[in-house]
């Protein structure tokens, strides 16, 4: 057959694209296919598959409430003729969104008196009204203050 030039530009930008445009209809095809399967093949097997099990999972575990350690407000640490973390407390202001969170750091083998002095600071902040949370943890020296921070739930306000 012999084209002339008039007709090489009437039909110039569609030809030989037939062949891709069918290919991509039946790429889709097939993919729609395969998706509409995946209900019923977990219907038939009576559990659902790995992938959408995993998501599941990890959506509950999110939904639950994980504590967050804030910044800072305000810093206590135990000095020789400071005040008492109960008065130190008394001072702040109060918000029932606040948490005392004590740290604790113990050299080798002082883990015992770690616990001690924090489980006397922490009786001492109960009973001023602070929620408390206490963390130990091992270091080189031995140290403890205590952090006054609006730690919230994960999920609460947010």
């Amino acid at each position: 057959m012999i084209r002339s030039p008039a007709s090489l530009k009437a039909g110039a930008g569609r030809v030989g694209h037939g062949w891709q445009l069918i290919l991509a209809d039946l790429a889709l095809i097939l993919f729609l296919l395969t998706l509409s399967a995946l209900p019923a093949a977990e219907a038939e097997a009576g559990r659902q598959l790995a992938a959408r099990a995993v998501q599941e999972k990890s959506a509950r575990e999110s939904a639950r409430p994980e504590a967050e350690i804030a910044a800072a407000q305000a810093l206590f640490r135990p000095v020789a003729g400071g005040p008492s973390l109960g008065a130190w407390l008394a001072a702040q202001s109060p918000d029932p969104r606040a948490t005392l969170t004590i740290f604790a750091v113990h050299a080798p083998g002082g883990e015992a008196e770690a616990w001690a002095r924090a489980g006397t600071l922490a009786a001492e902040a109960r009973a001023a009204g602070a929620r408390v949370r206490t963390i130990i943890t091992a270091g080189q020296e031995a140290e403890i203050y205590a952090s006054l921070a609006y730690d919230e739930e994960v999920g609460e306000g947010r």
